[in-house]
């Protein structure tokens, strides 16, 4: 009995790790776009104005709240839908009793 217990615990924690590095990808992944997407802008806008670095340096300056804004967003509504595993109550009889919500 206590070798399936362990082998549940060890696929909770695999899924619990699998979850944290597939948020942790989406996060280095959308800091990525946001900064490469103000660069492009910035550049674009450079050369349309005939002012070269300002609004490159402008824009990925600014970017800076905005990828941190998202990140945390991201991450918040990540942690929101990760539900801990409820702990098991003892019965009377030393039974564990699985309670519901």
């Amino acid at each position: 009995m206590s070798n399936t217990d362990d082998q549940g615990k060890d696929r909770l924690q695999h899924a619990y790790n699998l979850t944290l590095a597939s948020v942790t990808g989406l996060v280095g992944c959308l800091t990525l776009v946001i900064v490469i997407a103000a660069l492009v802008f910035g550049l674009w806008l450079d050369n349309t104005f005939n002012t070269k670095p300002l609004f490159t340096l402008i824009l990925i300056i600014g970017s800076v709240p905005v990828t941190l804004v998202v990140m945390f967003m991201v991450v918040n509504s990540a942690t929101k839908r990760i539900k801990p595993e409820r702990p098991k109550k003892k019965a009377e009889n030393n039974v564990e009793v699985q309670t519901r919500d």
